[in-house]
């Protein structure tokens, strides 16, 4: 499993010229699904993002979890984090989890998140989107659970 984690002060995803999901200051987490994922790569990489100390204390350092600052969270499933460009010019996913296997992978992910009590808002699996975000800082960190 790999996210993408960036820090936001808002974020919000349309499909079609519908807004479906908004969130304001938090973190905004592109997910991407291995094949050999599961419970354990579930488990580790929500207990990383909610407690990952990526906001700034009253001295300006980055000291303070999600939790701490009482922010939000936006999932949005992004299987192309698995694309491979070593090869060509065209990417292969074929490490990505199949869809249909992946998105049970996806709604168990957001479940957990939800137990921690973090208010989580998410995109649409599957759909075409367009993720609007304005980066705080700028702050990205890419997870992996291998």
């Amino acid at each position: 499993m790999i996210a993408i984690i960036q820090r936001v002060s808002k974020a919000y995803v349309e499909v079609g010229n519908e807004k479906i999901s908004e969130i304001g200051r938090g973190l905004l987490v592109f997910l991407g699904i291995e094949k050999q994922d599961s419970k354990k790569d579930i488990e580790y990489l929500v207990n990383k993002i909610v407690n990952l100390r990526v906001f700034e204390d009253k001295n300006g350092k980055m000291n303070l979890s999600l939790k701490d600052v009482n922010g939000e969270i936006m999932v949005v499933s992004e299987f192309t984090l698995l694309g491979n460009c070593r090869k060509g010019n065209r990417p292969s996913f074929e490490k990505a989890m199949p869809p249909q296997e992946a998105e049970k992978i996806y709604r168990e992910f957001i479940d957990h998140l939800k137990k921690t009590g973090i208010s989580v808002k998410e995109g649409s699996f599957r759909s075409f989107m367009h993720v609007y975000l304005i980066n705080e800082g700028p702050v990205t960190f890419i997870l992996n659970t291998r």
